[in-house]
């Protein structure tokens, strides 16, 4: 049982919304970035990677978001229609905003960390108008990322964006992403990620970003299930929070505690762990799966991507996860 009804009669099934950007990753490893000289593009952002996760395990997705009027804006919709995701809902930016970049560094597997490059970032200037509630009411479930809040006019696009979910009996995922470089403080932060996770069904975040939540009003709280507990007073039906190789767990409204699998790996990266564990998580549980088997697939996935050197390109299938399940070793 995973707690979830799905509309069966949908169109989609889950539409992403938010962060469209550029990532450009270092052929050379286990340096510092200043001594990295050539990379490789790939599209990013995390909306964009779930997305592609999704897609890539045969779900009917779609995207509402922003892209530059210039060739990275070009390329990131022509990414996105050869992973077979609808572009119904991207709208073409003319305000001379640009694509987000992001530099990452891997110095070693434990050694990760990213420049950013979001000045007038194009992504962030999604408006309310762009946000269309026949599409919407479309699809089984929405995604949000929690960048998308962090300022206007697209933080008032997603509100909106919730509240046809809400009205259309939309399943709503929220991926707390937490980049605090986008945000102007903490306390703005709370407030709005709050009000965003009120309006959600699925909870998925690590425990430090929970912690950013609960900044103002339980700074000092560290518990888990304290921490699922508030959600569930409002729409929330599961609460994801991962706690890095210890794993993660889900509570869920109805009282459940659930550990998920760990896949010990030697990671290339750290890099699109999240993401791929969100997309995973989403297919499992659109399928039926039970919590527990939505989380493992979630894992064995997230396992596959931090393997690589790539975020999106190397979003694994339905039999690759499967493969993986099936072979590796489990904690």
């Amino acid at each position: 049982m995973n707690h979830i009804k799905f509309q069966s009669d949908r169109e989609l099934d889950v539409i992403a919304v938010g962060r469209l950007g550029i990532d450009l990753n270092p052929n050379e490893i286990n340096r510092p970035l200043e001594e990295s000289m050539t990379f490789t593009r790939y599209v990013g952002g995390s909306p964009a990677n779930i997305a592609v996760a999704t897609s890539r395990l045969d779900l009917k997705t779609g995207f509402i978001g922003r892209v530059a009027d210039d060739q990275f804006g070009r390329y990131i919709t022509s990414y996105l229609k050869e992973n077979n995701i609808n572009t119904d809902g991207i709208v073409v930016d003319d305000s001379g905003a640009k694509t987000g970049l992001a530099f990452t560094e891997v110095k070693s597997p434990s050694e990760c960390s990213l420049i950013m490059y979001r000045y007038n970032a194009v992504d962030l200037k999604i408006e309310p108008k762009d946000i269309s509630e026949e599409y919407i009411k479309k699809s089984k479930a929405i995604v949000i990322s929690g960048t998308a809040l962090a300022a206007s006019p697209s933080r008032e696009a997603v509100f909106l964006a919730l509240e046809y979910a809400r009205k259309h009996g939309t399943v709503v995922f929220f991926d707390i992403d937490y980049r605090p470089y986008t945000w102007k403080s903490e306390a703005e932060t709370a407030i709005y990620y709050t009000l965003a996770a009120e309006k959600s069904d699925v909870i998925i975040g690590t425990r430090e970003e929970f912690d950013t939540i609960e900044h103002l009003t339980n700074p000092e709280n560290k518990d888990d299930a304290v921490t699922a507990k508030q959600w569930f007073d409002f729409n929330a039906k599961i609460v994801v929070i991962k706690h890095g190789k210890e794993g993660s767990y889900a509570y869920t409204s109805e009282g459940e505690k659930i550990r998920g699998v760990v896949f010990p790996v030697i990671p290339l990266k750290t890099f699109g762990a999240g993401d791929s564990y969100a997309g995973a998580f989403i297919y499992g549980l659109i399928n039926d799966f039970d919590i527990a088997k939505a989380m493992e697939f979630g894992a064995g996935s997230a396992s596959i991507v931090i393997t690589t050197n790539s975020c999106s390109e190397s979003m694994p299938t339905v039999s690759q996860i499967k493969d993986f399940i099936a072979t590796a070793e489990k904690e």
